[in-house]
């Protein structure tokens, strides 16, 4: 993802997670309190090589169009490496991912870097945010980092430990976005299974859940953002059962199919756990919908083992699917296995894409005559409880942005539903 937003003098360029889109507002609003104006933020990632190509692509395109403006850039990249990012002429400043968060980072006078040690961070602290820039459905961070270490990962480095937000503070802000009118909350973090480990006394996702649920009557919808299988608890199945405001869509964090290659990659669950918690949550929420983000060519992947992994997607029942190829992240265990050759990672990718294709639209077929409520995106776009794009009917008079609407679904095209109003 990709947004850019120019408020008050100041412009975010937002790359990556949820996570990143949430802090690019809170970024925003430290930058405000700093009196920061006329200046270009760039919050990277690091999830991929690609992502930071962007990044710096994005950062030579901007000073080349804006040359007198201050830029300034943070987020993972620039966590985990913060000299390439300083060395670029363009650069004016590198924070990290704690600094970009502390108005002071953003004063007049400082050290062109400010990176400090992620690894000795500890503080959840909460971030109010008070909206969403050209956005209807709005994101609150529960926790940062990650105590896991996947081996093709770089993130924990960038992130730092786990650190749970309070869920008092977490209860606050949904309430305020939805007195400000949001119908839609998305919990948001690196690792959000991980909630409330950390907390004294300890807590869980699900015990995060039911208190916002009870705290916020007002809220329409409550969607989780991506889950590792290995943390969907009994507690979770059942909210998934009886909370109808909490959306029946579930994108698992599931990488591949083949149990070696979940091994290697030193995950905390087996393909038969992937299918077995899919089987439980459709036999507690009849009709829910699942995504995945799925890594093809991960180092030593057999044709055997790809192949796994794309028979995985139909033996789950997977609707939704985020395709990487395999980037090796230097420092990792992954980038020093034997590796796959870069047109076969981008090929499989690619067969991947094609089979996610083809399972989203026998899923969207099988919706055409029902009726369905969706969250209105733009005039012409929404979204259905269990993500599904919705388009509105050529000739059809627009929908209010932000609002809850029913439609009708009557056909199909570019992978969404067509709808008019019902």
């Amino acid at each position: 993802m990709v947004a850019r937003d120019f408020k008050s003098g100041v412009e975010v360029v937002t790359f990556g997670c949820r996570l990143n889109a949430f802090e690019s507002e809170v970024i925003r609003a430290r930058a405000a309190d700093a009196g920061l104006s006329d200046a270009v933020i760039v919050n990277t990632c690091a999830v991929t090589a690609e992502a930071e190509r962007q990044a710096r692509q994005a950062i030579r395109k901007i000073k080349r169009e804006r040359p007198g403006v201050q830029l300034i850039v943070t987020g993972c990249a620039a966590q985990l490496d913060p000299a390439r990012f300083a060395a670029m002429p363009e650069v004016d400043r590198v924070l990290g991912n704690a600094e970009k968060l502390d108005a002071a980072a953003y004063a007049a006078t400082g050290p062109k870097v400010r990176v400090n040690d992620i690894m000795a961070v500890r503080d959840g602290a909460a971030h109010l945010v008070a909206g969403f820039a050209e956005r209807v459905r709005a994101f609150v961070e529960i926790q940062n980092g990650c105590d896991h270490r996947c081996t093709f990962c770089i993130i924990p480095f960038a992130r730092g430990p786990n650190r749970s937000v309070a869920p008092a503070h977490v209860v606050a802000q949904v309430s305020r976005l939805v007195a400000q009118g949001y119908a839609e909350v998305v919990l948001t973090g690196v690792d959000i299974g991980d909630w409330g480990r950390d907390l004294t006394p300890g807590s869980s996702l699900a015990a995060l859940v039911r208190a916002i649920l009870a705290g916020v009557p007002a809220l329409p919808r409550l969607r989780l953002s991506s889950i590792d299988p290995a943390e969907v608890d009994d507690e979770l199945v059942e909210l998934f059962a009886r909370e109808a405001r909490l959306m029946p869509h579930v994108h698992l964090s599931l990488q591949a199919g083949d149990p070696l290659i979940l091994k290697r990659m030193k995950r905390r669950h087996t393909p038969a756990d992937a299918v077995r918690i899919a089987d439980r949550l459709r036999a507690a929420r009849p009709g829910i919908v699942f995504g995945a983000d799925l890594i093809a060519g991960f180092p030593t992947e057999t044709e055997t083992m790809f192949e796994a992994t794309r028979a995985h997607v139909d033996d789950v029942g997977l609707t939704h699917l985020h395709v990487f190829p395999y980037s090796p992240r230097q420092g990792t265990p992954a980038a020093r296995m034997r590796q796959v050759p870069g047109p076969v990672r981008k090929a499989r990718a690619e067969a991947l894409r094609r089979h996610a294709a083809h399972r989203l639209d026998a899923y969207l077929r099988a919706q055409i005559g029902s009726v369905v409520e969706a969250l209105v995106e733009t005039p012409a776009e929404a979204r259905t409880p269990h993500y599904a794009h919705v388009r509105l009917a050529e000739g059809r008079a627009p929908w209010s942005v932000g609002a809850i609407i029913r439609a009708r679904a009557t056909g199909l095209g570019q992978g969404a539903l067509i709808a008019e109003p019902a």
